[in-house]
This record gives structure tokens, sequence and C-alpha cells, in this order.
């Protein structure tokens, strides 16, 4: 079994959660990583890039100057490519939709794949579900991160989602913490938080180091059959 410290807002070990090495040590597919990091990007882009060609600029049908005479090549259109303001020669259109689909278990198997990468190389840091912020303080999580010399790094941190099964009031305080949180990191350059069901493979592979909250590690550990 893995052993994994949990840590306070000081940075200071308060107690442990294992992991099994067979999580750890499951057998991951790069082509299917790379797929689908490939699509997350596909569908990241707008394909809405449209540019005019020669029959669609407005313009004169007035010759630019004679046929003959004149000792310049002849021209016949001032919207031709040559002239400023005249058409773009193959120039970007609106595409068809280019969405790519990605299917729940290979989305499932990529993300959990790269989550394990972290952990395996130890860019990875639980917070224990007793810490809170009462309100939102920025010093405080530079203090924290400081404390554990993620400073220097890209830190993505990872916090819990509620349930449609807990009570209102329990899902009040948990989108409490979630904005307490978000608002202390939000000024951090190289700091993000948001929900682990929302951060994606894309999210997971740009940050150098992640902070989880205790609970939403046990989510993610439920999802990968842990």
């Amino acid at each position: 079994m893995a052993t994994f410290q949990k840590v306070n807002l000081l940075g200071e070990s308060v107690g442990s959660i294992e992991v099994s090495d067979e999580l750890l040590s499951m057998k991951k597919n790069p082509q299917l990583i790379k797929d689908y990091l490939v699509a997350i990007r596909n569908n990241k882009r707008q394909w809405s890039a449209s540019t005019q060609g020669r029959s669609e600029v407005s313009h004169s049908n007035k010759k630019p100057h004679a046929q003959k005479g004149t000792g310049n090549a002849r021209q016949g259109f001032l919207g031709a490519p040559q002239y400023r303001g005249g058409g773009v020669v193959f120039g970007p259109k609106p595409k068809f939709d280019q969405h790519v689909r990605i299917n729940r278990k290979e989305r499932r198997a990529a993300k959990g794949s790269l989550l394990i990468e972290k952990m395996v190389a130890g860019e990875f840091t639980i917070l224990a579900n007793t810490e809170r912020l009462e309100t939102p303080k920025t010093k405080k999580m530079i203090s924290f991160f400081d404390a554990l010399n993620l400073s220097s790094k890209k830190v993505l941190f990872l916090g819990s989602h509620y349930e449609l099964s807990e009570t209102p009031e329990e899902a009040i305080e948990k989108i409490r913490i979630h904005d307490t949180f978000l608002l202390s990191t939000r000024n951090l350059k190289k700091a993000r938080y948001m929900l682990a069901g929302t951060a994606s493979g894309l999210d997971i592979v740009n940050a150098d180091s992640i902070v989880i909250m205790e609970d939403a590690l046990e989510d993610i550990l439920t999802v990968l059959g842990a």
C-alpha cells in the first residue's frame, strides 16, 4: 500500500491515506491519453474564422487603368488579391462542426492515468477535510504554498462537489467552502481552484503540482475503482 500524507493549511502532516499499489501500477494507454488531450484542444477551437474571397469583396467593377498604353500589366478588377482591400486567396472559412466526442470510459481512464502519474511523481498533496477558511484569505494560501514549496509551481487546487443526496445545509456549506478557496486563490498567478469533477486531463497535465481536498480524493478513487 502506498501512503500519502494529509496536511493542514499550515503545511503540517495531520494523518495519512493509503492507496493500493495495484491502482498506482495501473497500466496506462499512451495513445488513449494523446487522443483525449488532442480532442480537448480541438474542441476548444471556435472554427469561426472567415475571410472574403475575390467574388465577395465590395468593389467597383471598373478596370484600375486602361488595358493598353500605360506600360503596366493589364488588370481587370480592384478586388483582385494583389490590391489592398482585395479578396483573400485560400483564406479560412467557417467549418462544419468539428467537435470530437470522447466517451465516458475513455475520458475516465485518461484522467485517471494522468492523476496517478502525478501521484507516483510525488506532485500530489491532500488537504484534510477539517481545514476550512471562514473568509477568503489570499495570504493564508500563500503561506500554505510556501510551506509546501509550491510557490514557484503551477498549482491545481481541486475541491469536492456536492451530491444531490446531501441535505441543503450540507450542499450550502460545501458551496461556501468552494467560494472561499476560489476567492483565496484567484489572485495567485500560478494557482487555480476548481471542482474535481470539472477538471479535465489538460488541466492536470498543465499543473506542476496538485492539491486536492480529502473528500474530493475519495470521489476520484471511487471512480477509478479503488
